[in-house]
């Protein structure tokens, strides 16, 4: 009696832990392939200059030997629908 308690043990212990296996991944191939699209994206510019279609700004930096852009866009507008642009340093013009 008790090899068959043992085994019946075993069988449930196996049962409970593949249902929470597969309960997992499924959980995991949900939130990858269909949360996404519900899930919105923070925006980089919350209240700077909201009025223009892109922000970009630029300054003048005498050492600078060339012109160097840095981009802000790593969360572009089709994520997030935000108007951050490049930052561009270049030198004063005379």
């Amino acid at each position: 009696m008790s090899a068959s308690n043992s085994f019946h043990k075993a069988e449930i212990i196996t049962a409970v832990s593949v249902t929470f296996g597969a309960a997992a991944v499924g959980i995991l191939i949900y939130k990858t392939f269909f949360s996404k699209s519900k899930c919105v994206k923070p925006k980089v510019n919350l209240d700077l200059q909201k009025d223009n279609l892109k922000v970009v700004h630029a300054f003048d930096i005498e050492d600078l030997g060339d012109e160097a852009v840095y981009c802000r866009c790593w969360r572009s507008k089709k994520e997030t629908g935000d108007n951050v642009g490049p930052l561009i340093i270049k030198r004063k013009e005379a």
